[in-house]
């Protein structure tokens, strides 16, 4: 049985213990207890009625919830970022002493909730809830699993924060359907697919995999669950702590140098992926890796503390990254930004808390809003002149209906965006954008309202942020009809050259392709290429009007291949 509010409110407010700041791996003591520890027993143990739908970290939130406890300097931060996109929900045993911290850190008073409560660690992604839609997007739910770690204040925090929201709870801690399970180790597109590494498998040793993917589809909707090895140095297996899914379609890769630390590992999870699994549209995925910084130190897992760039947060239009006060910093957020254009992207230092295998993702804990419009849309990766115009398709709901529906697009995103309306076969709303000659870019976003009047748009950062393709001639193949056997990369020609030269690149198979322009320091020039191709040859031109002479440095990426080489301006 539930707890009526006002005896939960009593407990809140006469029971809160002071915090233990306990660290994000398990303690000696709690290896101990962990063998003997029982969680205390389901309130609402009952599955949601009917299909349900996890919502994917780039949806809009209503809130982000944290606990106060340690690293407060790095809290207090997030609160800062935080507050302009959405609420805070600050879980604390005093809310006078936060505000007056706050204060002190020049951060404003706003948009902040207090939930008094009593808790063990600051590790709330871990332990927190998670927000399904019954139907997509009808009534927002809580789900609550066992959280792995005998701290049971923490697993308590999700019937608060679903107390505190007004939203039904349902608990996945009493069997046949309990699970143990942490939310740094769960990732899911929205659309049904989730990841996770094989420690779920190694933390509920009664269940079999089969048995582990019916609770998460009755309670989750998740309908593929794909698995991964777990990496020999990352100590609590977490798979946020090396990858992160930016959108449906798209995964950041933490990625080492060659033989190092967990790299391999990384490497072959990717590959396992890549070759057995498609977007939820049915698309290989894209893949953007981002360096991995070795510790202050310049060692590396193990001989080094587990820096990460991909323990990200996404709220809203807003992205949180972990930084280190290192070079590499500077990369990390450029690819970022590359990867997610129209977000704004901030760094927060993470040395102190990184010791304890965590960072921003792990004390963060998204909450969606109760009536989402929810967009779901495979990008356009490819159109060439031979279709006589490219179509926009998107499956769009609200609880209470759709509007309208919009398609922009555009050739130069400083002359504006031309709306086309979307036309409606029950909840598939489709738009063409007229055809165009070889080599135009071609920009675009959808923009949805409901019947209650609420619009949101996909992706959620238009115009700003927008989907992007380029128009080619149809594939060419090679000179015996074939398409080509192998990749490569040719030399530019003329080289040297002012002010144009052209590049030449052949991929034997369907894939994400990325070609662009180094200086001689590495610093990222131009990109030529960034999007999904057919299988053929290819010919880029490269205008270089606006550089000085000097070398440079052309890479292409494409799948597992890369290949560099240097070209000469010469004026």
């Amino acid at each position: 049985m539930k707890f009526s509010l006002l005896l939960l409110s009593f407990f809140l407010l006469t029971s809160v213990c002071m915090p233990q700041d306990l660290p994000h791996y398990m303690t000696q003591d709690e290896i101990a207890k962990y063998r003997t520890y029982v969680p205390s027993a389901g309130r609402d143990i009952t599955p949601p009625p009917g299909r349900v739908r996890t919502m994917a970290e780039w949806e809009q939130f209503q809130a982000v919830q944290i606990t106060w406890t340690s690293f407060t300097s790095i809290l207090a931060q997030i609160v800062k970022y935080v507050q302009a996109e959405c609420n805070v929900i600050i879980v604390c045993s005093d809310s006078n002493s936060v505000k007056s911290y706050l204060t002190s850190q020049g951060v404003p008073l706003l948009n902040l909730r207090f939930l008094y409560a009593s808790f063990n660690s600051i590790w709330c992604r871990d332990y927190g809830p998670w927000c399904v839609y019954s139907n997509n997007v009808d009534t927002m739910r809580i789900i609550d699993w066992i959280y792995n770690r005998p701290r049971p204040q923490d697993d308590l925090i999700p019937v608060y924060v679903a107390q505190m929201i007004n939203v039904p709870l349902h608990q996945m801690t009493t069997a046949p359907n309990n699970l143990t399970a942490t939310g740094g180790n769960f990732m899911t597109d929205g659309n049904g697919t989730a990841f996770s590494s094989k420690l779920i498998l190694d933390e509920n040793p009664s269940k079999t995999e089969a048995q582990i993917d019916t609770m998460m589809k009755k309670y989750m909707g998740i309908d593929r669950y794909i698995f991964m090895n777990t990496l020999p140095y990352d100590e609590i297996h977490h798979i946020d702590m090396h990858m992160k899914l930016l959108d449906e379609e798209t995964i950041l890769v933490g990625q080492y140098p060659p033989g190092v630390a967990d790299g391999p590992q990384i490497d072959s999870n990717l590959k396992y992926v890549q070759n057995n699994f498609l977007t939820c549209y049915g698309k290989p995925y894209k893949v953007v890796r981002i360096p991995m910084p070795p510790s202050t130190s310049g060692q590396y897992p193990p001989s080094g503390d587990y820096f990460t760039y991909t323990n990200s947060l996404i709220v809203n239009k807003t992205v949180i990254v972990p930084i280190y006060g290192l070079s590499q910093d500077t990369t990390a957020l450029r690819i970022y930004r590359e990867a997610m254009p129209g977000y704004k992207v901030y760094g927060i230092l993470c040395n102190s808390i990184i010791p304890s295998l965590g960072a921003i993702h792990c004390i963060t804990k998204e909450i969606g809003v109760y009536e989402p419009v929810f967009i779901s849309h495979s990008g356009i990766r490819s159109a060439t002149t031979a279709m006589p115009n490219y179509e926009v398709k998107a499956f769009i709901q609200s609880k209470s209906g759709i509007s309208n529906a919009k398609c922009y697009w555009t050739t130069d995103t400083t002359a504006g965006f031309t709306p086309i309306t979307m036309t409606a076969a029950s909840d598939t709303f489709k738009a063409y954008i007229p055809q165009k000659p070889a080599n135009t870019k071609i920009y675009y976003y959808i923009e949805a309202t409901s019947v209650s009047g609420k619009s949101i748009c996909k992706p959620m950062t238009a115009p700003s942020g927008n989907y992007r393709f380029t128009v080619t001639q149809p594939t060419i193949a090679g000179e015996e009809g074939t398409l080509p056997e192998k990749f490569a990369l040719s030399q530019n020609y003329p080289n040297p050259f002012n002010p144009s030269t052209v590049i030449n690149f052949s991929i034997p198979k369907n894939g994400f392709v990325s070609l662009k322009i180094y200086d001689v320091l590495g610093r990222e020039i131009s990109s030529l290429v960034n999007e999904f191709r057919h299988a053929g040859k290819y010919s880029v031109e490269f205008n270089a009007s606006n550089l000085a002479s000097g070398i440079y440095f052309y890479r292409i990426t494409a799948g597992e291949f890369s290949d560099i080489k240097k070209m000469v301006i010469m004026k």
